[in-house]
């Protein structure tokens, strides 16, 4: 009994999490992650880099599809911030039985989840497309699309999570691997499926898809492995029984978060909706965007990624100085780089549609665009910080209040009053808008949790 006190007293001081300085600390996690994130999101470019190849009409099929794509990644990783919080919240404590808990709990909640999505691909893709528009062209690629990557999805459910549990105990590097290892095989089967090479036949949009998918379930493997054989902080089970409380605290967390992120396919569908009642080239334009946006974004999200479980030990271990650390050295961090993001959207936006095999007409539309949308760059690195912070804390109801102000309550309402003006260029304007009504919530939520968890710590 004394000897495991001992060594639940001492474990908060065995992990680096607890002792290496912040700066080094935040460089060894976030650095892998960000690497990997970059990959991730190169991809999701060169998917469509390739998709735009062969029509206007497949690239908006794959612009329309994002929703459904985000909602599937926002369920299983808002779930995994909940995996993430509890796990290393639970090693900072020296609780080791409730951080294994956790992560069996989290491998459980994902692949039900999955399942839904596989029922949603099989009865209600075709449905989702044409909801949005009467052309037989995008329906047609489109619905293959969504069904192969919602049928298929359990590659995409098995690597978040798997990736997650490698993250919160500190082997972000090993995380890595699992997410360069999927992205790198896609970006190689892309052309390959979607033009037909090395006598394969031609399959175009579904070729994207198909590449994905195979890519996601190469990493899902690898990180089950990973986990299995390296990661020596958790005991991965799979003879285990469902624990009601440790799903419900992992919820507590993950739930705000995915809705958070899961307001973010409504979003996307709501303005997808609005820009097809001007052109569909519109929507193209704001799929490139979203594209482009990611590339900028996924690095920060993964540096905010690696905030999490290193303010949720230092909570769990009561070190304030290394909380305030990690917020101040992220956010710095996080506005350089989208600072340099935000001139290319300035000074290059031609360049950046030219990428996309851009026509006349959409390379007319899109450059105002990017440079009006490029401006949200300005701030929303604060922005995503900030969430972080709330989700490690135990408050991501937080991250949800902000979201839904920034897309629900400013954004889609300001995009549609403005395109009854037939100026689409005022559309783009709420975009900044909503950003700008983000970064002043979000403030004033982060002054709030600071008097609430940190200034007498």
């Amino acid at each position: 009994m004394a000897e495991n006190a001992a060594v639940k007293n001492t474990a908060p001081t065995q992990n680096k999490m607890g002792t290496m300085p912040v700066g080094k600390l935040l460089i060894s996690m976030g650095l892998p992650m960000v690497l990997s994130m970059l990959v991730q999101a190169l991809y999701n470019i060169v998917d469509s880099i390739f998709v735009a190849r062969i029509s206007e009409a497949a690239l908006t099929a794959v612009s329309m599809a994002f929703p459904i794509q985000n909602f599937m990644i926002s369920s299983v990783s808002g779930m995994g911030v909940g995996v993430n919080a509890l796990l290393s919240r639970s090693l900072g404590e020296g609780n080791h039985e409730q951080a294994n808990k956790a992560a069996n709990n989290g491998i459980f909640l994902a692949f039900v989840t999955m399942i839904i999505f596989v029922l949603f691909g099989i009865f209600g893709a075709r449905p989702f497309f044409a909801m949005q528009t009467s052309d037989s062209e995008i329906i047609a690629a489109g619905t293959v699309y969504v069904q192969i990557c919602c049928i298929l999805s359990v590659g995409c459910f098995g690597q978040i999570i798997t990736e997650r549990l490698l993250q919160s105990t500190g082997l972000a590097h090993l995380s890595m691997v699992t997410q360069m290892s999927g992205a790198i095989t896609n970006i190689i089967l892309d052309p390959i499926l979607i033009f037909g090479m090395f006598g394969l036949p031609a399959l175009g949009a579904a070729g994207a898809a198909l590449a994905t998918v195979i890519g996601q379930i190469l990493s899902c493997v690898i990180g089950f492995i990973l986990n299995i054989r390296c990661n020596k902080t958790l005991r991965l089970s799979f003879r285990y029984r469902p624990d009601g409380h440790i799903i419900k605290e992992i919820y507590r967390v993950g739930l705000p978060s995915i809705a958070m992120q899961s307001i973010g396919s409504i979003m996307n569908l709501a303005m997808n909706m609005i820009l097809m009642g001007f052109t569909s080239t519109a929507t193209a334009v704001f799929g490139v965007y979203f594209k482009l946006q990611s590339f900028a974004i996924m690095p920060v999200i993964g540096l905010s990624n690696a905030m999490i479980p290193i303010i949720a030990f230092n909570y769990g271990a009561r070190s304030k100085e290394r909380i305030m650390k990690t917020i101040k050295y992220s956010m710095a961090s996080a506005e350089i780089f989208l600072l340099v993001v935000f001139l290319v959207f300035m000074c290059l936006p031609k360049l950046l549609l030219s990428m996309f095999s851009a026509s006349d007409n959409m390379m007319a539309m899109g450059i105002p665009a990017l440079r009006t949308m490029g401006v949200c760059f300005l701030v929303c690195g604060l922005c995503i910080c900030a969430g972080s912070v709330f989700q490690a804390l135990g408050n991501g109801v937080y991250s949800l209040i902000v979201s839904v102000c920034r897309q629900l309550l400013v954004l889609i309402p300001v995009a549609w009053l403005m395109s009854f003006t037939g100026i689409l260029e005022l559309v783009w304007l709420s975009f900044p808008i909503a950003e700008v009504v983000s970064l002043t919530v979000s403030m004033f939520f982060l002054k709030r949790i600071y008097k609430a968890k940190l200034k007498n710590m």
